[in-house]
């Protein structure tokens, strides 16, 4: 197996591999010629955005500042708007269902270090996919951890830690991520 192969089949791998690093490298690229053009140039950004993230649907709109770690592992829906520095640390799958909202300084967080200290001294890391589905609200400063799918017409909000699933249809808060109610 490649490297990218174990990072998707969530199995410890090594993200300093070469071929990771060269994909890395045109990423960072990638997001230095989208992070820097006018904001005002709809039809460029949105070009650049499709050149970078692996899916992106219809009307979209991404931000800038965005910052991701790979950028094809993160796939958009349609309708979907993601505010200012948004982070998807997308070593491993991200998947954003349609017509949902992601409001300033969220994270999304596919990586996940060793616990053993030479595996980790080492450099080797696990993914775990993320998954929002359709119709979903992270409000602002969200950190969504390694694994985690956050239901359909779900509301997140400000500041939560979310570590754990949430189901459909809820309203979940805090640290760690609790719903506190049904919508």
């Amino acid at each position: 197996m490649t490297e990218k192969e174990k990072s998707y089949a969530g199995i410890l791998y090594q993200p300093g591999d070469p071929e990771l690093a060269a994909d890395r490298d045109v990423t960072v690229k990638k997001l230095y010629d989208y992070n820097h053009l006018h904001p005002l140039e709809r039809e460029a950004r949105a070009a650049a955005i499709r050149g970078l993230l692996g899916r992106v649907g219809e009307n979209c709109v991404v931000e800038h500042p965005l910052f991701c770690t790979y950028g094809y592992n993160t796939t958009l829906g349609d309708n979907c708007f993601l505010n200012v520095n948004c982070k998807l640390m997308d070593s491993g799958k991200i998947t954003i269902g349609n017509n949902v909202f992601i409001a300033p300084n969220v994270c999304l967080i596919t990586e996940e270090h060793a616990m053993d200290v030479q595996q980790r001294l080492e450099g080797l890391e696990y993914t775990h996919p993320v998954t929002i589905g359709d119709n979903v609200w992270i409000c602002t400063g969200v950190m969504v951890l390694p694994g985690v799918t956050i239901g359909a017409n779900s509301v997140i909000g400000a500041g939560s830690v979310v570590a754990k699933d949430i189901p459909p249809n809820s309203l979940a808060v805090g640290n760690p991520c609790r719903v506190i109610r049904t919508l």
